[in-house]
């Protein structure tokens, strides 16, 4: 700071530049401290709010929507378990179609070693005895003969077999089991190429294996247009969606479903338009998801939001010291569902008078004034979401919570967590067809390996044998 000078010294013009100088300082230090005060007060109320939010209770998988695999356990003191009870023992139980029979006769007794091969013997044990044979791949070599045709004398040549046409070298079998392999076991390429030539002796390139996935997909994304034609049709419909990594871009996998229908999409927006795109001009009666906003708003009649969420939901304003409504609103919506899992054994008219009481006892609950913030927040949610709290009570095909989707969706979750996902658009669309194809052959009890080869050959996958309202009973 530069010092002042010998005021004795100056003459009356310089006192006053010097008095202006001071003054110019003052203000700009009067303007400092202002600004100086304004933002120790801001840093105060920010303080005074992150010391508020270190009381709340912290986030986790049972009170929010925080997922399991982020859950921390507990550790417990180990304790050894008391012995059971005595149980009858079990055993594998025989196969109903063994490959062979082998009936060996007794030549001797093993207690005195007579001979006893002419006597009348009868089974007294009978076991199997599993085994593998060894793996070796089925190589047909294709020779196509020709030569000079004497009557035109033209270059003639063979026609291929049907079946073994020139092309690619794998067969229809090999190709379902790559497919399964890569999307129903989530086996990344350079571990899939690794144990195809371990187990088959077969030597397969990756980018073999991505050409032959590519050369799949138009099958798939017929057999998908079917299973969404199929879907469309229905009632009802479910949706939930899940983060996805496509390239360096973050995608969100999609699933809609109900009843023995599912369909994926993988697309890089979370937002209304990837369900307008999915729904075209359809619009199903009842829709039932979490609260996303992207999902609401698309259902003819009703939409049923899920009661899982929000009972995790009402779990945290618990936590937080809400005793006012979190608790009722609980016990109201636990009786809810209780009331849904007994719909096969209740009629119409019961139903409905179940409903009617559940109304009436929420008015009576958004009547309590809560006491805390959570309380407030949960009871401003309620208030929002009422008339989708009990759809379900009356409408016997849809469940009271979005879990069916979120079982669609596990699949997608493990894929992703060991292959990292996808490094093409095009390998994101024919994992989304693929697995619609899956999870549509699970609902209908189809086996997977039979699911695939009915696709690569061009023809639909067969119905459920249960109605769909009755699968859905039992996904619930």
């Amino acid at each position: 700071m530069t010092p002042l000078p010998n005021l004795t010294t100056l003459s009356s013009s310089e006192k006053d530049t010097l008095i202006g100088v001071l003054m110019a300082r003052l203000d700009a230090l009067e303007a400092r401290v202002a600004v100086l005060e304004a933002e120790n007060a801001t840093l105060k109320a920010e303080n005074a709010a992150l010391r508020e939010k270190l009381k709340l209770p912290p986030k986790t998988p049972d009170n929010s929507s925080k997922p399991p695999s982020q859950g921390m356990k507990a550790n417990g003191e180990p304790q050894a378990k008391p012995k059971g009870k005595a149980h009858k023992g079990a055993h594998r139980p025989l196969h109903p179609k063994p490959t062979t029979w082998r009936d060996v006769l007794a030549d001797h007794c093993s207690h005195c070693q007579a001979d006893v091969a002419g006597v009348a013997q009868a089974a007294v044990h009978a076991y199997d005895h599993v085994e593998i044979p060894e793996i070796v791949p089925d190589v047909t070599r294709v020779t196509l003969f020709g030569g000079t045709c004497p009557c035109c004398a033209k270059r003639f040549k063979a026609v291929a077999p049907a079946g073994l046409e020139p092309g690619s070298p794998f067969g229809p079998n090999l190709r379902a089991f790559v497919l399964y392999l890569r999307f129903g076991q989530a086996i990344p390429f350079e571990r899939l190429a690794r144990l195809l030539h371990d187990l088959f002796g077969l030597e397969i390139s990756e980018g073999a294996l991505a050409n032959l996935l590519e050369d799949s997909a138009p099958a798939f994304a017929r057999q998908m247009s079917r299973i969404k034609a199929r879907l469309l049709a229905g009632t009802a419909l479910e949706s939930d969606e899940t983060s996805a990594r496509v390239g360096k871009r973050t995608f969100w996998t999609w699933v809609f479903h109900h009843g023995d229908s599912a369909c994926f999409v993988i697309r890089p927006s979370r937002g209304k338009k990837v369900v307008a795109e999915f729904l075209g001009e359809a619009r199903p009666d009842f829709w039932v998801s979490d609260r996303l906003g992207a999902q609401m708003g698309w259902a003819a009649k009703d939409h049923q939001v899920c009661l899982a969420h929000l009972l995790r939901d009402i779990q945290y304003a618990i936590d937080c010291g809400d005793v006012a409504l979190a608790p009722a609103i609980m016990a109201l919506l636990k009786r809810a569902i209780r009331i849904g899992r007994r719909r096969p054994d209740l009629a119409d008219a019961t139903l409905a008078a179940y409903h009617s009481r559940l109304q009436a006892r929420l008015d009576d609950l958004l009547k309590i004034v809560p006491i805390t913030t959570a309380g407030l927040k949960l009871q401003r949610i309620i208030k929002r979401f009422r008339q989708n709290l009990f759809v379900f009570v009356t409408n016997r095909a849809i469940p009271a919570t979005n879990n069916g989707s979120e079982q669609a969706l596990r699949p997608c979750v493990v894929f992703r967590k060991v292959t990292n996902c996808f490094r093409s658009e095009w390998g994101a669309e024919l994992y989304a067809n693929v697995r619609s194809v899956l999870e549509t052959a699970r609902r209908r009890g189809i086996g997977i390996l039979r699911a695939i080869r009915i696709t690569l050959d061009g023809a639909p996958l067969p119905a459920a044998a249960m109605p769909m309202t009755t699968i859905g009973a039992v996904l619930l």
